[in-house]
């Protein structure tokens, strides 16, 4: 009978604990928010975290741009094919990539070059009591090594996202007007015609709130690092798993509530 009760009493502890380290989770951070506005400020550091978050994935975001695009042109030639309705490709290409595939991709490839890097980085310092001796010199570690990580992800993100869109619609434009015979007039022609300042405007939104999510995401689990190596580890593969599901649940109602706001 004990073995009954302790099988239906886990999961409800298991939630609670959950609940739990959402909650300071959220404490945290509404903590945290008050430092955003107060000095010092920290422009070198905010402007060297952008150079190491956003110039450093530059290469990994344009390369998954590219072939998205290619990908995104190819299949979807084959279904407007079947109707004869290739030339309405380009809008239906330049909106998918702005909206979704563009915020959702360059979000996920931030998260494992950048996300990643930062929990490490982070949840070493912690494990080495580099943190400990930061807030002996009365400096404010999270001052000092949160709010420029957060500010400079939140930043470079829609950048980004923006780069990821170009590119991946001009892939996309390529192989379809030269390899797949679409007419290139009529595949402008369509951008041109229905393109809406929303359908640029939804994916560079959900970047910045992407950014900001998994910047304190990031954040957050690399400075409550415990447990000596095998703990950074833990908090590098939490960063990411967290981070990319929180993309995509962010993602599902950010879109609904655009569709709500029809915009």
């Amino acid at each position: 009978m004990e073995t009954v009760f302790y099988y239906l009493g886990v999961p409800f502890v298991q939630f609670y604990k959950s609940l739990e380290r959402f909650g300071a989770f959220l404490i945290f951070q509404v903590k945290l928010l008050p430092l955003f506005f107060l000095p010092p400020y920290r422009i070198k550091e905010i402007f060297k975290q952008t150079e190491i978050i956003g110039v450093g994935s530059i290469f990994v975001i344009s390369l998954t741009a590219l072939f998205t695009g290619l990908v995104e042109a190819i299949q979807l030639y084959h279904g407007f094919h079947k109707f004869g309705a290739e030339n309405f490709m380009g809008y239906t290409i330049f909106v998918s990539i702005s909206k979704e595939l563009g915020p959702v991709f360059g979000g996920l490839m931030l998260v494992s070059r950048a996300i990643s890097a930062m929990a490490a980085e982070l949840g070493t310092m912690r494990v080495t009591e580099q943190i400990d001796a930061i807030d002996t010199l009365a400096i404010d570690s999270k001052k000092y090594l949160i709010i420029p990580r957060v500010i400079a992800t939140t930043i470079s993100l829609p950048i980004l996202v923006v780069m990821f869109v170009f590119i991946g619609n001009l892939s996309a434009y390529y192989i379809s007007t030269v390899a797949l015979g679409v007419n290139p007039t009529a595949y402008k022609d369509t951008i041109t015609t229905y393109l809406e300042f929303s359908d640029i405007g939804t994916g560079v939104i959900k970047a910045f709130v992407f950014g900001f999510l998994v910047s304190i995401i990031g954040t957050y689990i690399g400075y409550f690092t415990r447990g000596g190596a095998r703990g950074v580890g833990i908090s590098t593969t939490k960063a990411v798993v967290y981070s990319a599901i929180t993309i995509f649940a962010a993602n599902y109602f950010l879109s609904s509530l655009f569709l709500y706001l029809d915009w």
